[in-house]
């Protein structure tokens, strides 16, 4: 692993651990060359999976628009940063687990809206709200009325 400091191609492992989600190891390195120490991950490496959005166009999946969603609808809730982040580890977990090369963005919204009426009822509705495009205020109504029951 290449320092991130001096650029030294050549550093050691000095503790390896599970991280916190554990699906993923932790790293502690130090550089032979400048004396630095630095963390990595190391992760397993998944499919690619193909989104297929709502005009039929195809793209890779990033976690990043997840995360922008899931950040956007918990702005200033009282919603820790460690659960927004095991709540975006489940989505991304769902997603893989279904080992398709290829998923409609649809199915991925939907698995959004189950965590998040998990995580957070506001949430929930502020990203049904840009999700599903509510034209109008009834149709906001209605979606609250089934989240209620």
């Amino acid at each position: 692993m290449k320092c991130p400091y001096c650029g030294n191609p050549d550093t050691r492992v000095i503790d390896s651990r599970p991280a916190e989600d554990n699906s993923s190891i932790r790293r502690r390195r130090s550089c032979d060359e400048c004396g630095r120490r630095f963390t990595t991950y190391e992760k397993v490496e998944t499919i690619p999976v193909i989104v297929i959005k709502k005009d039929n166009n195809r793209e890779q999946y990033k976690r990043s628009k997840i995360e922008k969603g899931v950040l956007s609808a918990c702005y200033k809730r009282p919603v820790p940063a460690e659960e927004i982040q095991r709540t975006i580890d489940a989505i991304e977990l769902e997603i893989f687990n279904r080992e398709e090369k290829e998923i409609p963005s649809s199915e991925i919204g939907e698995i959004v809206m189950d965590k998040l009426k998990e995580l957070d009822p506001v949430a929930y509705v502020r990203f049904a709200s840009v999700y599903r495009e509510f034209k109008d205020a009834n149709t906001f109504m209605d979606e609250l009325k089934k989240f209620l029951q």
